[in-house]
């Protein structure tokens, strides 16, 4: 008995200790999940993930929201676990093919309006984390349009020779010579959130041009702005804090967000962490100025004499003799970026179909601007667009009625 008694006791101790181990080892794997899907929720809340696959509000990742592109239409996928149509039936290594290569489990390629060229650039942890972020979504049975693309556009084996001369994927790499916090900007835009997809000039293909990364882009009817360093249309006069405070609200003393950079703001940026926006910020404001900017032939006198009568006559109440306006309630039209872009889609949009300033959290107090479509004429319209953005030190081209008229259809 005497023998027997220690073997039980060490028995009694190694099973508590191999209970206890258990226990902190499912601990820890609840943690890891836990972090897991924090981190995934956080990257495809960065990539707008629920702006682009939801149509209906009501089922939101659902897709079936239409895209268009250059080339016709694309509908977004399902992204909701629901197994006939939706991501319930894909293995890991499906997502992971999906987002690294851009190509589907069946083996078709994908068309780059999903952005799979910036989403290469993330870690394989980092996909899978979103995939099982989308994972714990409500299952949703929908099954989204077929493109409706042009000739030969619509035959998907044409891609295989797109992503050839044009998609390279791969890691992005960290750059040692600079902070975490610029690399996680760098890791950001250049990847999850895919800013040049829309901010980066296209050839006529649609792809990226690698010499105008981030100087702007023409995205359907609207101009979505430089991003770099450039003095007038870019973000040299911007400081960190107001890249921050825009992303964050959607709008700062600077300039308001509209149209699509709206949607956004809504959806992803004012949602993302503190940290990451910041890193963002950072990343963006150390970028220099890329393409030059386009040398701007003056206004003649007398198209600027005539958009200042309109201006008197129609915008000072809001935006004030000197364009000062009231920031964050009317944007300041002084030195406004987004106003002195080479294309003035985004000025002519906002005259003719006015505007509403968009809501956040941290900017929920309205403002708006009526539409002036049906009281000024595509002259007068193009004098009024050609004096603010040739006033009170602001330097662009001059507007012509053509290029209302084209903005009208």
């Amino acid at each position: 008995m005497r023998a027997i008694l220690p073997a039980l006791l060490l028995c009694t101790a190694f099973g508590t200790k191999f209970a206890l181990g258990e226990a902190r080892a499912q601990a820890a794997q609840a943690q890891t999940s836990a972090d897991t899907l924090a981190r995934g929720k956080a990257l495809a809340t960065a990539g707008d993930c629920a702006g682009c696959h939801t149509a209906d509000p009501l089922k939101p990742f659902a897709g079936g929201k239409r895209i268009e592109t250059p080339f016709g239409g694309i509908y977004s996928a399902n992204l909701t676990p629901d197994r006939a149509t939706g991501l319930g039936g894909w293995s890991d290594e499906d997502f992971y093919q999906a987002l690294r290569n851009g190509v589907a489990p069946n083996g078709s390629r994908y068309y780059p309006a999903f952005p799979y060229p910036y989403f290469s650039k993330m870690t394989r942890q980092d996909i899978l984390a979103i995939k099982a972020y989308l994972a714990t979504l409500a299952p949703v049975t929908n099954a989204p349009s077929p493109p409706q693309l042009r000739w030969p556009l619509n035959y998907r084996v044409v891609m295989r020779g797109w992503d050839w001369l044009f998609f390279q994927p791969g890691i992005l790499q960290p750059d040692q010579h600079k902070s975490a916090e610029w690399n996680r900007g760098r890791y950001l835009v250049e990847g999850a959130a895919h800013c040049g997809a829309c901010h980066t000039t296209k050839d006529v293909f649609g792809a990226d041009k690698p010499a105008r990364a981030l100087s702007g882009g023409l995205v359907q009817d609207q101009f979505a702005p430089r991003l770099d360093g450039a003095e007038r249309s870019g973000l040299k006069s911007w400081s960190v804090d107001d890249i921050v405070e825009y992303l964050q609200s959607g709008r700062n003393g600077r300039s308001h967000a509209g149209g699509l950079m709206a949607e956004v703001v809504v959806d992803s940026t004012s949602n993302m962490s503190d940290g990451d926006v910041r890193a963002m910020a950072v990343y963006l404001k150390d970028l220099p100025a890329g393409a030059p900017e386009p040398n701007v032939v003056p206004p003649a006198a007398t198209q600027m004499s005539d958009g200042a009568r309109i201006y008197k006559r129609a915008c000072i109440a809001c935006h004030e003799v000197d364009g000062s306006g009231a920031p964050r309630i009317y944007p300041p039209l002084p030195g406004n970026a987004n106003l002195q872009s080479a294309i003035p889609a985004n000025t002519l949009r906002i005259i003719l179909e006015g505007a509403q300033t968009v809501t956040t959290p941290r900017a929920p107090n309205t403002g708006s601007m009526p539409a002036y479509a049906k009281d000024l004429s595509d002259q007068e319209i193009a004098d009024v667009a050609t004096y603010v953005r040739n006033s009170w030190g602001n330097s662009a081209s001059a507007v012509t009625a053509s290029q209302v008229a084209a903005a009208r259809k």
